[in-house]
């Protein structure tokens, strides 16, 4: 996951417009409300990470606490919760800028990606290769690979599996490169009112890839020692085979931003989206029990991105409990949230090593690996992101001019 937030990067502009509209249509008092920011989607980053973070645990741990694997066995879908809120979340920006007719900046937007994401990220990369107590697994993928952000490709997890989490940044900044190209493309070319098409052919074709990796890849493997490799080697991790997230958060942003007639009727039924969302999930519980059968690989990432777009939509409707529901709590957590994902890994194996000599209950040992993995992104959110974060502000205040671009102007202060 990349770093996203749900209030400071979110176009006030447009959550006013929203409510605006709420007062016309609406009559509900939960619709007269001004939100400043979609405390709803900071609960959902709060939830992804948590349930990323205990999968995680009990890998690195190797099953402690025993009762933590069954539990936490779904938790690998949380990255594609973060991938439904990254998708909803850039686009809406950007889209916001089509819809007031203004040219999209390929350079502001890249400058405040970098500022937001590389800091952080270089630390923690540092981290890794210059200190290999830090490392939760014997080897590392090649630096090149790491920095280039193509170590998601041809990933083997059995021998490079040290900081292997970071596929998921992988996907995402290929997100970011091509996206707002394809945009600028489609604005100029006057075609951006048929672009629909494009979202249903990227859906089709992840469909049809994943068919080609798992008949042509995977299977001819499927007999090896290590199958289970080769299937997170081909489909798992590329970029091409887990777009279906993405694509799910652009969809909503495309009704949130371009429909707004069609979103303030179905925004009334918030709560049922999130029961919805639930039922749907738990189904994919089940049908992804065995991540490597046919039908789990074809249609298991669609179906859980279809669940999560759900419950984004839920967690945006001014009806829902999630839209109403202001906790500082999930806020914290959602604001160190790519710093927990980044290290926390590493500082789970850190913390078990330090106290490998000091008998400490499983279950005791994992409340302190939550409190030293928060302590940990809270120092990295203190020292690299935030300073950064100011940094670029003020970049970009000084690049900017009177008709500056749109994404700039009509943001907040960015968590």
């Amino acid at each position: 996951m990349l770093p996203i937030s749900s209030g400071g990067n979110f176009p006030s502009r447009l959550l006013t417009e929203q409510t605006d509209r709420q007062k016309n249509k609406v009559t509900t008092k939960s619709s007269l409300d001004i939100h400043k920011k979609l405390y709803g989607l900071d609960h959902l980053r709060a939830l992804a990470i948590t349930v990323v973070f205990f999968y995680h645990y009990f890998i690195v741990t190797h099953g402690q606490p025993k009762w933590l694997p069954d539990l936490a066995s779904f938790g690998w879908t949380g990255v594609d919760l973060f991938f439904v809120l990254s998708g909803f979340l850039i686009s809406s920006q950007i889209f916001y800028q089509i819809k007031q007719r203004q040219p999209i900046s390929f350079k502001f937007f890249f400058i405040k990606r970098f500022f937001r994401i590389v800091p952080a990220f270089l630390v923690t990369v540092g981290l890794y290769f210059c200190f290999p107590f830090f490392r939760e697994r014997e080897a590392l993928p090649p630096l090149w690979k790491v920095l280039t952000f193509t170590q998601n490709f041809g990933l083997d997890v059995k021998d490079f599996g040290t900081f292997s989490h970071a596929w998921s940044l992988c996907v995402e900044e290929h997100f970011y490169m091509v996206f707002p190209i394809v945009l600028i493309f489609l604005q100029r070319s006057k075609l951006f009112a048929k672009s629909y098409w494009l979202l249903i052919v990227l859906f089709l074709f992840g469909f049809g890839i994943r068919l080609y990796c798992y008949n042509y890849l995977y299977l001819p493997k499927i007999e090896d020692d290590y199958s289970w490799m080769y299937w997170h080697k081909y489909i798992y991790y590329p970029t091409y085979s887990r777009l279906d997230g993405l694509l799910v958060g652009v969809s909503l942003a495309g009704i949130y931003v371009f429909l707004p007639k069609f979103y303030t009727k179905i925004s009334q039924y918030g709560n049922h989206f999130i029961l919805l969302s639930l039922c749907i999930l738990t189904s994919a519980y089940f049908f992804c029990e065995d991540q490597q059968t046919f039908s789990a690989s074809i249609f298991g990432f669609p179906f859980i991105a279809l669940g999560f777009g759900l419950l984004v939509l839920g967690s945006i409707s001014p009806t829902s409990l999630l839209y109403k529901w202001n906790s500082k709590t999930t806020t914290f957590i959602a604001n160190i949230s790519f710093a927990i994902y980044l290290t926390h890994k590493g500082i789970i194996h850190v913390t078990h090593k330090l106290l490998n000599q000091v008998k400490i209950e499983s279950n005791v040992m994992l409340i302190i690996c939550i409190i030293t993995c928060i302590l940990a992104a809270y120092l990295l959110h203190l020292i690299i992101e935030k300073p950064f974060m100011k940094l670029r502000n003020i970049i970009i205040k000084g690049k900017l001019k009177p008709t500056a671009n749109i994404d700039t102007v009509h943001i907040q202060t960015v968590n």
